[in-house]
């Protein structure tokens, strides 16, 4: 997730990093992912997509970042990876 945010502009990378802390408060535009991504929640900031979950302790695991046409089909791509391997 940070090297994408990396390549980022300054104004995007400040918006995102915005949005991530609202999460604790659970604000923002969140929707609960569902099928293959259930257990994950989708943040939607402007054309980018941040992938997290909940965590016990009120943590917020931000997992993926990407824009939103391409997000859902890598981050699924990646878990399915990760997956295979166990």
């Amino acid at each position: 997730m940070r090297a994408f945010q990396a390549t980022l502009g300054l104004q995007s990378r400040r918006e995102i990093k915005r949005a991530i802390l609202r999460l604790s408060h659970e604000a923002g535009n969140i929707k609960a992912l569902n099928d293959n991504l259930a257990g994950y929640y989708r943040l939607k900031v402007g054309r980018y997509r941040v992938i997290f979950r909940y965590l016990p302790g009120q943590v917020v695991d931000c997992v993926y970042l990407n824009e939103r046409s391409l997000v859902y089909e890598l981050f699924e791509a990646e878990m399915a990876r990760i997956v295979g391997r166990d």
